[in-house]
């Protein structure tokens, strides 16, 4: 890499900061741009990259050899209409992924719910164990403060996503599915399609790889068919004591540990044990943030289909059984609340009280066929307690509302973490 000249458009993306890392750490020169300012592109400025805040044409530099781009910025983006000008090739995040990772041996962990999780919780044990992995993590690891471990050896962990068929971009000699949900609907027609694309990922793993799933689960036991290697079913783990609630992250601990006695076969039960009962998690996955003026417990979540939702909830309230609990969600993506719009309405029993946050767009634009108002209203037919408010300010004043023996959880893919950050008087 050390000839490489790198520039991402945005680079405070969780993968693409986690590449840009990688990358500068190779030794190609890396610069980027994104829209504002993040956790990501503090940390990125931290390790000695430099981040633009702002797109425009000026940012990407002449003599770039590449430019690297995420899913959220459009060909007709200032950065890469200028780089089409100059010339410069262009390549998406997994794309580029994927060429850095040819020729090494790669875990990657896949599926609908809990990859950044069980990417962590695996990352932590080899790294634990000795085996030095590198890793590319899709959030902060609070173990590396980073969502990217640098490695001496030649593993490589890293987190894949379906979406646009990303995951076919990699050749892992060992794949983790943790589940699968129909997601990603503006490019999925239908889970059939979601299914194809993982039919597709498990037939590129070798003979001598390994599949590392749940075999029994009813939307991954046709596409195991496609398989040519052995298939590790991790629900024969048993359970593991952890810092962090709900029967998911168990789930995702089993995976993880099915997958690290591949990769080090030489691991005793009493090392991972230890490991993942020393997991300190990750940034906004069932993170507690602290308290607010009045009392009331802050956590913050980055859910954002039905089932993890549905899921959060369940634990937050084995955690908080007295009180009442107050969920502030960002619902993400117009395409999936309304797709989904029914399994959404369904996720919230156990809130007390839910404010819906405008949909954030992401990649999309509004045609006006669904709206935070159409989620609350059918939350409330579902006899939930929802109302939609049309910014993070009202938000913030109807959560600032919960006493002392309440919960709150901001929850969502877009930014209502920062709802939380300013809830929060005393730092967790």
């Amino acid at each position: 890499m050390k000839a490489q000249k790198v520039h991402f458009v945005g680079i405070g993306g969780v993968g693409m900061s986690a590449l840009a890392q990688l990358m500068y750490d190779q030794g190609a020169k890396v610069t980027g741009s994104d829209r504002e300012v993040s956790p990501l592109t503090a940390l990125l400025e931290q390790k000695g990259i430099k981040v633009v805040i702002g797109q425009k044409k000026e940012n990407v530099p002449e003599d770039a050899t590449i430019v690297v781009y995420s899913d959220s910025v459009p060909a007709d983006n200032p950065e890469r209409a200028h780089a089409e000008e100059l010339g410069i090739e262009q390549c998406s995040y997994f794309a580029m992924l994927g060429r850095v990772l040819a020729g090494t041996k790669t875990v990657a962990v896949a599926g609908t719910h809990g990859k950044s999780t069980t990417t962590s919780m695996l990352t932590k044990i080899l790294k634990d164990a000795g085996a030095s992995p590198t890793a590319v993590i899709g959030s902060i690891v609070k173990d590396f403060a980073s969502n990217y471990v640098h490695g001496d050896s030649e593993l490589f962990v890293v987190e894949a996503c379906e979406y646009k068929d990303h995951l076919l971009e990699l050749s892992p000699s060992v794949l983790v599915i943790t589940n699968l949900e129909w997601d990603h609907t503006d490019y999925f027609a239908s889970l059939e399609a979601l299914q194809a694309t993982f039919a597709m990922a498990i037939a590129k793993v070798p003979a001598d790889g390994a599949i590392v799933t749940d075999p029994h689960h009813p939307h991954i036991a046709s596409v195991l068919k496609t398989a040519a290697c052995r298939i590790i079913d991790y629900t024969h783990e048993g359970l593991y004591g952890l810092q962090m609630p709900g029967a998911f992250n168990q789930m995702n601990a089993r995976a993880a540990a099915a997958a690290a006695r591949i990769v080090a076969p030489e691991l005793v039960q009493e090392q991972l044990a230890l490991s993942l009962s020393t997991f300190q998690g990750t940034w906004r996955r069932f993170e507690y943030k602290g308290q607010t003026k009045n009392g009331a417990r802050v956590y913050d979540d980055y859910a954002h289909h039905p089932t993890a939702i549905r899921e959060t909830l369940t634990a937050l309230r084995e955690v908080a059984p007295k009180g009442r609990i107050f969920v502030a969600f960002h619902p993400h993506l117009y395409s999936r609340t309304r797709d989904l719009l029914d399994d959404f309405a369904g996720a919230f029993s156990n809130a007390d009280k839910v404010f819906v946050a405008p949909i954030y767009a992401a990649r999309e634009t509004d045609d006006g066929s669904v709206s935070n108002k159409t989620l609350a209203d059918r939350i409330n037919a579902q006899g939930g307690h929802a109302t939609a408010l049309d910014s993070f300010e009202a938000i913030e004043e109807a959560l600032s509302t919960a006493g002392p023996s309440d919960t709150i959880m901001t929850m969502g893919a877009g930014d209502i973490y920062k709802v939380a950050d300013q809830l929060v008087q005393i730092p967790a």
